[in-house]
């Protein structure tokens, strides 16, 4: 095999969710939520993944994210693979863990019957000032440190970390694994892993890998995720020059917002977003987007 060959990368959503989010892989999604959880094998019984499919136009989409939802053994297990950069992402990820938490709860549930929600975000950019590659957050008492409640449960993993402060642990063959980009990068995994799921996973990669059908989606799709990241650039840019104007950080904050607000609203202008979809990545209702940037 050419070790230098490309392959299709796991960390693109289309190909996480084939393997990840395919119930019949079952083996491979227990071993990688244990690991990455840091689980005792064989700790999880029971897996049910809620949103398999991908939505039909999700290929077409410039903005776009993973979401995997699962049920393991009573508790709710959200996965984000994130590729691009996201000023907001911190926020975002909170409002998500507060949406998936708050409608597990039916009317007449005590709130007691709400399930443990563990928020899994995988991320292609480096979102912490630490060299850590694994942060978790759950909430505690400032001073004393004390839980106030053990549902709540947010872990990032920031793959561009994951070769500086390798530590040995399972969880890093599997972020490795996602990392890969080269046929070298599997051979020289296959030769370093001792779990065997991983052997598995990069036979399935590799089986993929030779669906010619499922290069051009990924060809096609990588695309989608460029002009996202493009955008993405440019209205941070914009803001942050609007920002700097201001000549106060509460300003650039402020700048920051109106220029990634602009160029939402151009987006849907030029057709490529609906107003959903960009009040959506701005985390505010339609109305309020429409009030903000003056659209009708």
């Amino acid at each position: 095999m050419d070790r230098n060959a490309k392959i299709i990368k796991l960390k693109l959503d289309i190909i996480f969710k084939r393997v990840f989010g395919d119930q019949k892989n079952d083996e491979i999604i227990t071993a990688f939520l244990e690991d990455l959880l840091e689980m005792e094998r064989g700790s999880i019984q029971e897996i049910f993944i809620q949103n398999v499919e991908l939505p039909p136009d999700s290929l077409d989409q410039k903005f776009s994210r993973l979401d995997l939802k699962m049920r393991v053994d009573g508790k709710i297990i959200n996965i984000e693979m994130q590729v691009n950069a996201e000023w907001d992402f911190g926020d975002r990820t909170l409002f998500y863990w507060a949406k998936i938490f708050s409608s597990e709860l039916g009317s007449g549930d005590e709130y007691s019957e709400l399930p443990k929600t563990i928020c899994i975000n995988i991320i292609n950019f480096n979102f912490f000032e630490d060299a850590a590659y694994h942060s978790h957050f759950q909430v505690l008492e400032k001073h004393r440190h004390e839980l106030l409640s053990e549902k709540l449960d947010i872990h990032f993993f920031e793959l561009k970390k994951i070769n500086r402060s390798a530590k040995h642990k399972p969880m890093e063959d599997w972020l490795t694994l996602i990392n890969a980009e080269t046929e070298g990068d599997l051979m020289d995994l296959e030769t370093s892993t001792q779990i065997p799921e991983i052997h598995k996973a990069i036979v399935l990669l590799r089986e993929l890998n030779a669906d010619e059908k499922l290069q051009q989606q990924v060809h096609y799709r990588e695309k989608r995720l460029h002009d996202e990241a493009t955008a993405l650039g440019n209205a941070q840019r914009k803001g942050e020059a609007i920002g700097l104007k201001k000549g106060l950080e509460k300003g650039k904050a402020i700048g920051i917002e109106e220029g990634f607000l602009s160029a939402l609203a151009q987006l849907v202008k030029e057709g490529i977003l609906t107003v959903e979809n960009a009040a959506e990545r701005a985390n505010i209702s339609v109305s309020e987007f429409k009030n903000k940037t003056h659209l009708t």
